[in-house]
């Protein structure tokens, strides 16, 4: 579920020399995007997020919204929280109120055909961001590369490398027994995105040399979530005295570090790699020890400017939506969180 992916240098976007985008070679997506004529009065734009109480969603609302400001763009951002027929409601009403384009981060998957059918039967330009939306199916996994949408986000195999690569070095200087070590991969496995990465996250541990089992635990994505899957884990695991964990996002390894520590073992007993920063930075700003050790930092800020702007030369410039665009990441850890530039709220 997470093919090696030969990319190519992205069109300009506005953000691409800020950025240094990527664009995956796969051809144009299926979406609503072919049959739209350019506008040349105001643009007026709504962005469906899913979770949007979420810090990273809410970074990325911020991103977009400052991006459209700049560009004199009307912007709506809708909350779809985890509702996934809200996200088909929410995408027809915008279009009753003739949005120009919408861009979404759909709760589930499976209504992406909806979706999908509502833009193109309007003629209005469809983008994704985040996650991989499927026209033809509820899929995105099971999806053929010219029926996916075009998506701004972040690369799921690239991302998941760098957390194994690091956890596998993190582990390699603890000098822990793999006997008596395991690792917690943790995720929404019906999220195409989340696989991609807790795969990669998998593979780079053990092309990095180190054999340690692997136990699979499904979450709903949050913190709580997270937290109750792996504190039964742990129940079921009670001869296992280190602990490796990663997962799809910041939420499932801060619900795992927290069910390890609820249960007494010693943050210097886990491995904690997270994906987002915006809770790991929690920890560390607070000087506490943690079992979060490091963690991946993505910038919703960017990816929310750079839907914008790529749905902006879409609409003004005829611009061909790529089929994936790419901001980059940086692992950061207590030492180097504050320097790298991300803020902690």
């Amino acid at each position: 579920m997470h093919p090696s992916r030969s990319l190519v240098p992205a069109a300009a976007l506005g953000l691409s020399a800020v950025l240094g985008l990527t664009a995956c070679s796969s051809g144009q997506s299926g979406s609503s995007a072919d049959s739209v004529g350019k506008v040349t009065g105001k643009i007026s734009l709504t962005y469906l997020q899913k979770q949007g109480d979420q810090q990273y969603f809410i970074d990325e609302a911020a991103g977009a919204k400052a991006k459209a400001a700049q560009l004199g763009v009307d912007l709506k951002v809708v909350n779809l929280g985890t509702d996934a027929n809200r996200a088909v409601g929410e995408a027809q009403a915008a279009i009753a109120q003739k949005t120009n384009g919408l861009i979404a981060v759909l709760p589930d998957p499976s209504v992406g055909p909806q979706v999908v059918q509502s833009a193109r039967d309007a003629k209005i330009a469809l983008l994704t961001s985040d996650d991989q939306v499927c026209a033809t199916g509820p899929d995105p996994a099971g999806c053929a590369h010219q029926d996916l949408l075009p998506r701004v986000g972040f690369s799921g195999d690239q991302m998941g490398q760098q957390v194994g690569q690091k956890a596998a070095a993190l582990f390699k200087s603890s000098g822990w027994d793999p006997s008596d070590t395991r690792i917690i991969s943790a995720w929404q496995q019906d999220v195409t995105v989340c696989s991609d990465r807790v795969k990669a996250a998998d593979e780079q541990f053990a092309a990095d040399g180190t054999r340690v089992q692997v136990i699979d635990v499904p979450t709903d994505n949050t913190p709580t979530g997270a937290q109750d899957k792996v504190a039964a884990t742990l129940t079921a695991n009670p001869g296992v005295k280190h602990w490796i964990i990663w997962g799809c996002n910041d939420e499932n390894v801060q619900g795992g570090v927290t069910a390890m520590q609820n249960a007494g073992i010693s943050p210097d007993n886990i491995i904690g790699v997270g994906l987002g920063a915006y809770l790991a930075c929690k920890d560390w700003a607070a000087g506490k020890p943690s079992g979060m050790k490091a963690a991946l930092f993505i910038n919703g800020k960017d990816v929310g400017a750079l839907a914008v702007q790529t749905m902006y030369d879409k609409l003004r410039n005829g611009t061909d939506f790529p089929p994936e665009t790419f901001a980059p990441t940086t692992m950061v850890d207590a030492s180097n969180w504050q320097s790298s530039g991300m803020t902690c709220t």
